[in-house]
């Protein structure tokens, strides 16, 4: 079975917040700064720890 990555961040992002129940800016926080970290200058050296 072939699942989109985009349908398996969702379902499991969704899962991590019912289960675990963060506050809000935390959640808030992870994703603007992935973002952000995602357009920068670091980018390279993210990419290459998570490979």
């Amino acid at each position: 079975m072939d699942v989109p990555l985009w349908l398996a961040v969702i379902v499991v992002g969704w899962l991590g917040i019912k289960l675990t129940r963060p506050p809000a800016w935390q959640v808030v926080l992870l994703l603007l700064g992935g973002y952000l970290i995602a357009g920068s200058f670091l980018s390279p050296a993210v990419n290459s720890i998570v490979k």
